[in-house]
């Protein structure tokens, strides 16, 4: 009869016996961490109930060795696949199978396994037997690998895992050749930190990873430089725009294509040799310049600088090839063209986008360090004529000084990629658009769905407030791209704290009480950059914040008291119906995830006038009524009940819970005239809530709002055994479910139609 009968408990169970022996300090989760059934020093470990075919199973492990390949970390030297009902281990070497492990694999690993053919077992070993069990604890213990080659599947992996192990190191360290004048070799060439798991990499260039460079960067670096990375279909079709540019050069005149940030030259690799002969190129970073230079060279008019001299290196940059720079504008190769008015510009241009404000620099120390392009001098030229946070984004720098220093007549032009605020919100320029494109940014190097528009411009005064894209997304399934239709985008001109925020004096006698954090909570030690306020009317506070939604976690929240870092308004009780509409936009993107609405769509104040008007008449009584319901339903309304380090009760008015008498909302709700949807919202609430006073740890003194029961009352654990999420109050974690599919399609309906009509959202 079988000992077992699920996999993971025999699996278990072995690491239970086995690991004490090997060594007690390694964690189960770590060994467990690549979803494989586990890697212990130089050894991957495949449990099965029962080994039938151990060809199949072979190449299963060969699978889970290409995945750790592709992320850059060892690749085991031994295979172990162990049945655990029959108590027999079956020893393989991996290196006899590198060629298969360095292929990629697709789907998943215990698919598709049946053919393979491999050699015999070089061991079989069985746990009932003391001298086979020190031979696996012998095997377990032992930390060889398997070296295998760099190539460009693997090697943004095998960066990453470089950085990582050497914090300090540069791009050089680990990519540096022999060629040129700066010669550093670097980690993939002479392998000193990796030498037990890599073969060296013999290429004599970098050329083979030409559209991974910008992802070796060091990650400061990639931080400092931006990711300008262009898909290649994206690239030829924005061909179609550079084409139309050049259609316009006036007869006998001549042309530059100039590319300030080219990388390795992917915008420019569908272009002909004639179109590249026109074509001024360059890059700021020393090894995507070699890469140019090796690529576009010989078929360019020119790249910046020219040749690489002895101090063409700098610190991993090259020395005259930052766009942002005096000496670059001064540049006499494109100054020649400036000022030549037989000669039409048209820059051709991916700018890089940096956040150096990001996270990971706080955590590295690096900020003010990898800052430095905000001090350059186009930046302080810029910052005398743009107001306001526009060259805080380094892509609105490269905009705003190609057409302040490289276009001078109508004829010239501009086709550039950006996120659309630049012109829809930030009204960085004031050109002519000709025609543009919409691209999903996934396929820039990111993780991120959202909008880049890659628009022509010429260089003609135009004031029109409204402008149309075709969006294109890419089928990684086919390698081609799909219409997703024409984009509207529409300037935006007025924020809502400009507008709608309440700015009524709060009087110093009511500055009291606590600040809450985004967790609903009071907010306790930290930076507070705000002062808490109570009275009789206030009854929360709203955070409404930004007319993009690159964070709409961040920029969006409803508490029981002053945000600690403000940005938002104290709500109080005679006008809180009127500014719930801001509330229910700033939930937008949450509710609208493509990729053709984030960072096209933004929030303006720019039908306040009607608003306000429809509102005092009485139209949109019902409408603010639903956003009543939307919010409080709402699960990112983090208005909680409770009693604040001031001794003060906090009590959430804006929910339905009216257990301990009726909250505002309550009082208000009665007014809605409810439709299918309003009422099937109302019934599940009051699920959602008796499943809730049936929690072990429900407070009947407290008020509950949906967002205070989903954390305080939807409570969890993991199953030892399986590694399984157990909810302790499945009903309660069903019934909210349940709810937020209801206010998804609630607030797609009802409230998003009204929100574009009054121009909440544009």
């Amino acid at each position: 009869m079988d000992k077992y009968i699920l996999e993971r408990d025999g699996q278990l169970d072995f690491y239970k016996v086995f690991l004490p022996r090997v060594n007690p300090a390694l964690d189960i989760d770590e060994i467990l961490a690549d979803n494989n059934d586990g890697v212990i020093n130089g050894n991957l470990l495949e449990f099965k109930l029962h080994v039938t075919d151990l060809n199949a199973v072979l190449f299963q492990c060969i699978k889970y060795l290409s995945a750790l390949r592709v992320k850059g970390k060892p690749v085991p030297a031994n295979i172990l696949i162990i049945d655990v009902n029959a108590a027999t281990l079956w020893l393989y070497r991996s290196a006899p199978y590198l060629s298969d492990i360095e292929k990629l694999y697709f789907g998943g690993a215990s698919k598709d396994n049946s053919g393979f053919i491999g050699c015999n077992a070089e061991t079989v070993l069985h746990f009932d037997k003391p001298l086979d069990v020190e031979s696996i604890v012998t095997l377990l213990k032992e930390c060889n690998y398997t070296k295998i080659h760099i190539d460009e599947n693997c090697i943004v992996g095998w960066a990453m895992s470089f950085y990582k192990a050497v914090p300090m190191a540069r791009k050089e360290d680990f990519l540096g050749d022999d060629t040129g004048k700066h010669k550093t070799i670097g980690e993939i060439r002479k392998p000193v930190h990796f030498e037990r798991y890599i073969y060296p990499y013999t290429g004599q260039t970098n050329v083979k990873f030409n559209y991974l460079m910008d992802k070796l960067n060091d990650t400061l670096q990639k931080k400092n430089l931006g990711a300008f990375y262009t898909h290649k279909l994206y690239a030829e079709k924005s061909l179609e725009l550079v084409r139309a540019a050049i259609a316009c050069v006036p007869t006998g005149n001549d042309y530059i294509i100039l590319d300030r940030c080219a990388g390795t030259g992917n915008l420019e690799a569908g272009l002909t040799d004639e179109e590249l002969s026109h074509c001024v190129v360059s890059t700021v970073e020393y090894y995507e310049y070699k890469v140019l230079q090796e690529l576009l060279g010989a078929k360019v008019r020119h790249i910046i600088p020219p040749i690489e001299m002895t101090d063409t290196f700098n610190a991993g940059l090259v020395s005259g090839a930052d766009a942002l720079s005096k000496e670059y504008i001064e540049n006499p190769v494109i100054k020649q063209y400036i000022a030549n008015p037989q000669c039409t510009i048209i820059l051709f241009e991916n700018p890089p986008y940096a956040e150096t404000t990001s996270a990971e620099h706080q955590r590295q120390g690096q900020s003010k360090k990898s800052s430095t392009w905000k001090q350059s001098y186009v930046v302080t030229e810029m910052k005398k004529e743009v107001k306001g946070t526009a060259s805080n984004d380094l892509g609105n720098v490269f905009i705003w000084s190609g057409f302040k220093y490289y276009l001078r007549q109508p004829t010239d032009s501009y086709i550039v990629y950006s996120p659309v605020k630049y012109w829809k919100a930030q009204h960085l320029i004031d050109r002519k658009f000709v025609k543009g494109f919409a691209y999903n940014r996934r396929h820039f190097h990111t993780n991120i769905d959202a909008c880049i528009m890659c628009a022509y411009w010429q260089n003609i005064a135009d004031s029109r407030k409204e402008i149309e894209i075709a969006a294109y997304d890419i089928d990684d399934n086919t390698g081609t791209l799909v219409s997703c239709g024409l984009l509207p985008v529409k300037q935006v001109f007025t924020t809502y704290s400009k507008i709608y925020y309440d700015k009524r004096p709060i009087p110093d006698e009511q500055r009291t009480g606590i600040l809450a954090g985004l967790n609903g909570l009071e907010k306790v030690g930290g930076k507070q950059r705000n002062k808490p306020a109570t009275a009789p009317d206030i009854m929360g506070y709203m955070v409404a914040h930004s007319s993009g939604f690159d964070n709409p976690d961040l920029d969006s929240s409803l508490l029981i008291a002053a945000r600690y870092d403000g940005n938002g308004f104290f709500l109080r009780k005679d006008n809180y119906l009127e500014k719930l509409p801001m509330f229910c936009a700033s939930r937008y993107i949450t509710y609208n995830r493509a990729w053709t609405e984030r960072a096209r769509i933004m929030k303006s104040a720019d039908g306040a006038d009607r608003y306000n008007a429809d509102v005092a008449s009485g139209k949109l009584a019902q409408f603010l009524l639903k956003c009543l319901l939307f919010t409080c339903t709402e699960m990112q309304n983090h208005m909680r009940t409770f009693t604040g380090s001031d001794g003060r009760f906090y009590r959430d008015e804006l929910c339905l819970d009216g257990t301990n008498g009726k909250t505002i909302a309550l009082r208000d709700i009665k007014g809605l005239i409810p439709g299918d949807r309003e009422k099937a919202i109302l019934n599940q609430w009051e699920t959602v809530l008796q499943w809730a006073k049936k929690a072990e740890n429900y407070s009947p003194s407290l008020t509950y709002g949906v967002y205070q029961i989903y954390a305080e009352l939807d409570t969890s654990h993991v199953d030892e055994t399986t590694g399984n999420t157990i909810w302790d109050n499945v009903e309660l974690h069903t019934a909210l479910a349940g709810l937020k599919t209801l206010v998804k399609d609630y607030y797609n309906s009802e409230i998003v139609p009204v929100l574009f009509e009054y121009e909440f959202i544009k």
